[in-house]
């Protein structure tokens, strides 16, 4: 069925397409708490696109030099 509305959530491997990660990645990301914020809807884990376009935009850098304002962390666990 068809609604019309863009989707709002996206699955793991549609999340992980979307980012240019494997599912694989997205899982221990989500292991880890490093990844981004997701819901668990029944049985199905789902992320929302605003919430996943703003982990993506943590990394985000205008040079090598350039400190950022946020870090994504790589999908292992990280020393807090």
């Amino acid at each position: 069925m068809t609604t019309g509305h863009p989707p709002r959530f996206l699955t793991t491997p549609d999340a992980a397409k979307r980012v240019g990660l494997s599912h694989r990645t997205m899982e221990k990301h989500r292991s880890y708490g490093t990844g981004p914020a997701y819901r668990k809807l029944g049985g199905r884990v789902v992320y929302a696109i605003d919430e996943l376009d703003a982990w993506v935009e943590l990394g985000r850098r205008s040079s090598t030099s350039d400190p950022g304002t946020g870090t994504v962390h790589p999908a292992r666990q990280v020393q807090r």
